[in-house]
């Protein structure tokens, strides 16, 4: 009787311990996020690779970066941003795109979280001067930084439209 006690006794106090510790933040690896950033048009992708095992919940934003410097770090956190796409990425390779970005320069600023139920476990974050230790100062998880192939991007003014029709159009509008 008093095996079968000290074993409950134990298992109701490692069964709390088991449940507090994050089962996948150990699982979690530095590598298991990639992002890439390309700039087509008024568009800003990022492709995100996961082989992170379950599904994560990414945003991709953009701030301004005037002059393609990068703005101190409390600049970028602040409210207001509306330059940005989120959503839930399962492994594998996905895309985030922000559209219609107006021409000039961008810091582009990615974030990955896995999620175990309503616990997040582990955070991959754009590689930012200072993003990484602000991070893990305000959140309670395991964050890790993602090197990237750009942090500022620009997207280019529209090419203007010609003061004067093109040889062809005249032919073509004269039937020629």
């Amino acid at each position: 009787m008093r095996m079968l006690t000290r074993t409950i006794l134990g298992a109701a106090a490692v069964i709390p311990l088991a449940l507090a510790t994050p089962g996948l933040a150990a699982a979690a690896e530095p590598t298991d996020v990639t992002y890439a950033f390309a700039v087509d048009g008024t568009s800003v992708t990022n492709t995100i690779t996961s082989a992170a095992d379950g599904t994560l919940s990414c945003a991709t934003s953009l701030a301004p970066a005037p002059g393609g410097v990068l703005p101190p770090l409390e600049d970028i956190l602040g409210p207001g941003q509306t330059l940005y796409d989120s959503g839930d990425i399962e492994p594998g390779t996905s895309t985030q795109t922000v559209s219609d970005v107006p021409p000039g320069s961008y810091v582009v600023l990615a974030t990955c979280a896995l999620r175990d139920g309503d616990t997040t476990e582990a955070m991959w974050v754009s590689d930012y001067p200072g993003f990484a230790e602000y991070m893990a100062t305000v959140l309670p998880w395991t964050v890790y930084t993602v090197q990237q192939a750009s942090t500022v991007i620009t997207v280019p003014e529209a090419a203007p439209e010609p003061a004067f029709p093109s040889l062809d159009d005249l032919a073509e509008a004269f039937g020629s």
